[in-house]
């Protein structure tokens, strides 16, 4: 699978990275199996979190036998320092690692919070100094309802390396200053910082019951997904997409992955067109 720099990282890092929510709500033979595809895949990155599920002790059995494969990123919702600094060192544990290669601070939703983050006795000196000790080897930050907040972030902070952030087709149907992810990838690609894509196969929220483990309804055609993939993988500056939380989609994008080729701004545009054409809509705002 192509790679591509992950910003300042230095990181060579695979078009698709395993979203560790997936893993988080299966059973570890399912995830197990999970794994395994997305190995096979040749992909080297997997991104996960405290809150999904059960998915560090799902992971672990293969970080501390494939630990140098993989560039391993880890969240944290703690928003002061010693929160951070507790959960930083319980999720090395459960992953049974010595460092993370990026821990970010996750879903960051107001200014407010990014006040909090960046103030004194705030998560950001606890990231700081496990930088410094080694325990981690680049800081990010992430965000799914305002994505203003990771402008601001990276306007007052010099130490931001990576974001995660959704970028997908279904925004530009009712394009938002809240969805805005061009302007984002814009500012990245200025400042030379890495970007993580989420709900590239989004098709808006979920108008009955839920069939996927999903908080969004997801497309599962190929052909959708195909295009749904190739739009977001195809804008200037995404390093690569993460994974759906649900592994049964997991196939379905990273067949789309393999056979991926840039979009043409017509293509684009055409994309859009598809996304309109099929009701799709943004998951933000509400």
């Amino acid at each position: 699978m192509e790679t591509r720099i992950f910003g300042k990282t230095g990181a060579k890092i695979t078009l698709i990275t395993m979203g560790g929510c997936g893993l988080g709500y299966v059973g570890q033979s399912e995830a197990d199996k999970a794994v395994k595809l997305a190995m096979d895949h040749g992909i080297n990155m997997i991104d996960v979190a405290p809150t999904y599920g059960n998915a560090e002790v799902r992971l672990n059995p293969w970080i501390e036998k494939y630990r140098n494969k993989f560039f391993l990123s880890e969240k944290t919702l703690k928003r002061k320092k010693n929160g951070a600094w507790r959960q930083l060192n319980k999720s090395l544990e459960k992953l049974g690692t010595s460092y993370f290669d990026l821990y970010q601070f996750h879903a960051v939703s107001s200014m407010e919070e990014l006040d909090q983050i960046l103030g004194e006795n705030g998560a950001m000196e606890a990231f700081r100094e496990a930088k410094e000790t080694g325990l981690i080897k680049n800081i990010g930050i992430t965000a799914h309802d305002d994505v203003r907040v990771l402008q601001k972030a990276i306007e007052l902070s010099d130490d931001i390396d990576t974001v995660l952030l959704p970028v997908y087709v279904s925004a530009l149907v009712n394009p938002n200053p809240v969805n805005d992810f061009k302007r984002i990838l814009k500012i990245t690609r200025e400042k030379n910082i890495g970007v993580t894509a989420i709900k590239a196969i989004s098709r808006g929220r979920w108008q009955g019951d839920a069939n996927y483990n999903t908080w969004y309804e997801p497309l599962d055609n190929q052909e959708l997904i195909d295009q749904a993939v190739w739009f977001t993988l195809s804008q200037e500056g995404v390093t690569t997409y993460s994974l759906p939380c649900d592994v049964r989609l997991w196939p379905l994008v990273l067949d789309a992955a393999t056979r991926y080729e840039k979009l043409s701004n017509e293509e684009q545009k055409n994309a859009v067109k598809m996304a309109r054409q099929n009701e799709f809509l943004p998951l933000f705002p509400k």
